[in-house]
């Protein structure tokens, strides 16, 4: 198994651009698929650290699931469990790519951040 754990969505061109990213730096991943493997609740609990409780950017918020369920209203007042829950049971919901793992966590690509957090180690 790998150090680091990527969930993409094939038809998602910034995560093709991600695991292009990764191959060329050539670092060791297992890729997922977001839509039919979620991030499990312990995943999201670390992602949620990583993003200093800030539960709101761990959703994919142009996705038509975010829309249908109205969730730019709804998320404000969510309790931070009931969102972790609508993400662990809907990977559409989830922000892409989704990367775990050598003590990191990101979401979204920005090339910077992915070279500051992965190359520097």
């Amino acid at each position: 198994m790998s150090a680091l754990t990527v969930y993409t969505y094939a038809n998602c061109g910034t995560c093709r651009r991600a695991v292009k990213w990764l191959r060329l730096h050539q670092l060791a991943f297992e890729e997922r698929p977001i839509r039919e493997l979620p991030p499990t609740p312990a995943e999201l609990r670390t992602m949620l650290a990583a993003q200093l409780g800030e539960f709101r950017r761990l959703f994919n918020k142009s996705g038509r699931d975010y829309r249908e369920q109205k969730l730019g209203a709804k998320l404000p007042g969510m309790d931070p469990g009931r969102a972790l829950a609508l993400l662990a049971h809907n990977g559409n919901l989830v922000k892409r790519p989704f990367l775990l793992g050598k003590g990191v966590a990101l979401t979204g690509f920005v090339e910077k951040a992915w070279a500051a957090a992965l190359l520097q180690q």
